[in-house]
C-alpha cells in the first residue's frame, strides 16, 4: 500500500496497480487471466529420449494404434497451439479505481483478493469442496473472490457497506455473467455494516420491487445462515474493524450448518511510540480472536477459545494469477468456531 499525496483527505494505491496508465484516478478496467492445471499425462507414456536431451520426449511403444477399413494407420492431428490456449485461459474482469481514499479502499484491487482467489481456483481445480455451496464474502470490494467462486458455488452473497463499492461489485458481478454456474441470478450485493452486528434489518418483503437494491429479504438471512463458506480479505486494518467484524462472524457461525471462514491478510507495520519499534500492532490484535490449532491440540482441549485458525501454507497453492506479489507478509487462515 502506498500513500498517495493529494487535496483534502489521504489516498492510498495497491501495488497490484503499478503499470496502470500514470496519474490514472478514475474507474479502470483489468482482465485477470488464469488457465486450469493441466492434466498429467499418465504414467509410462512419455519417457526421455535415448539421446537425453532437455525437454525432448517421444511416445512410448507400449501406446495403442488405431486403423481405418483399409489398414491404413489412423494419425491424429495435433490441434493449434492458439487454439489449446483459448480453451485453457480463462479472464475475469474487474472495473476498480487506481487510487482511492481509506474509507473506499474496496473499489481497489488488493493483493490478498488476488492470494484468495488463488486459494479458491486451486480448490475448485483440485476438489469439489466449493461444490453448490452456500457463501458469504465479507468486505467484498470489487467482488473479484466471489465472482470465481459463482463459477461451481449455488448462490454467493458478496457484502460490503458503502453505496460506492456496492455499485461497483454490482458492475463487475454483470461483467462477469456468462461464467456463473447458476446465471447472474445466483450472486446477491448486499450491504452489511459490521457495527450492526448480524443479522442485517429487513426491508419490506421478498418481493424485490418493495426493497431497495442492496437490502436483505427474510429469506435471504435464512439461506446465508445456512451458509458453509465465508471468506474475507485485507479487512485487518483497524482494531475497532476487526472486533466488529469478528463479532458479526461469531453471531454467523452461532447459526444453521457449521461454517469455516478463510481469511487473507497482510501484515502492515508502523512504528510505534509505546515501542519504539517498527510492528505490525493490527496483526497482532488480530491474533487475539482465535488460538492456533496447534496449541489448541497440545492442550488437550482444556482451553475453550472462541475461534480456532490454522494457517495454510500458501507456498503449497500455485499461483494462477501473475499480476501480484506474495511476499513475506500474505497470510491465509482458516477459521472456525469452537462447539
Amino acid at each position: 500500500m502506498e500513500s498517495v499525496p493529494g487535496s483534502g483527505e489521504e489516498h492510498v494505491i495497491s501495488d497490484v496497480h503499478i503499470g496502470c496508465p500514470p496519474h490514472f484516478s478514475g474507474l479502470y478496467l483489468s482482465h485477470f487471466t488464469f488457465s486450469p492445471p493441466q492434466t498429467a499425462p499418465p504414467e509410462n507414456v512419455l519417457e526421455q529420449s535415448a539421446d537425453g536431451c532437455e525437454g525432448s520426449q517421444l511416445v512410448s511403444t507400449c501406446q495403442k494404434h488405431e486403423y481405418d477399413q483399409e489398414g491404413d494407420l489412423i494419425l491424429s492431428r495435433r490441434r493449434s497451439r492458439k487454439k489449446d490456449k483459448q480453451t485453457m485461459c480463462h479472464s475475469i474482469v474487474i472495473q476498480h479505481k487506481t487510487t482511492s481514499s481509506i474509507p473506499n479502499v474496496g473499489l481497489q484491487v488488493w493483493s490478498t483478493a488476488l492470494m484468495l482467489a488463488d486459494f479458491v481456483l486451486h480448490t475448485i481445480f483440485t476438489s469439489s469442496d466449493f461444490n453448490d455451496a452456500i457463501v458469504l464474502e465479507l468486505g467484498a470490494g470489487t467482488g473479484l473472490v466471489g465472482i470465481l467462486l459463482a463459477r461451481v458455488a449455488r448462490s454467493v452473497y458478496l457484502t460490503d457497506i458503502d453505496e460506492e463499492i456496492l455499485e461497483n461489485c454490482s458492475t463487475n458481478v454483470h461483467l462477469n455473467s456468462k461464467m456463473y454456474l447458476h446465471g447472474e441470478s445466483s450472486i446477491h450485493v448486499r450491504e452489511l455494516n459490521w457495527n450492526n452486528s448480524w443479522p442485517p434489518e429487513v426491508h419490506c418483503c421478498d418481493d424485490p420491487s418493495l426493497r431497495t437494491k442492496y437490502s436483505w429479504s427474510l429469506s435471504e438471512i435464512q439461506e446465508v445462515e445456512g451458509a458453509l463458506v465465508l471468506l474475507a480479505a485485507d479487512v485487518i486494518y483497524s482494531d475497532d474493524l476487526t472486533h466488529s467484524f469478528f463479532d458479526t462472524v461469531g453471531k454467523l457461525m452461532e447459526q444453521g450448518s457449521r461454517k469455516v471462514l478463510y481469511l487473507c491478510l497482510e501484515k502492515r507495520y508502523n512504528f510505534s511510540l509505546d515501542e519504539l519499534d517498527v510492528v505490525a500492532n493490527g496483526y497482532s490484535h488480530f491474533r487475539k480472536y482465535f488460538i492456533d490449532e496447534e496449541d489448541y491440540n497440545s492442550t488437550n482441549g482444556s482451553i475453550m477459545p472462541c475461534f480456532i485458525g490454522r494457517r495454510i501454507d500458501i507456498s503449497q497453492i500455485p499461483q494462477f494469477i501473475p499480476e501480484y506479489s506474495r511476499g513475506e507478509d500474505l497470510e491465509l487462515w482458516k477459521i472456525h468456531r469452537f462447539h
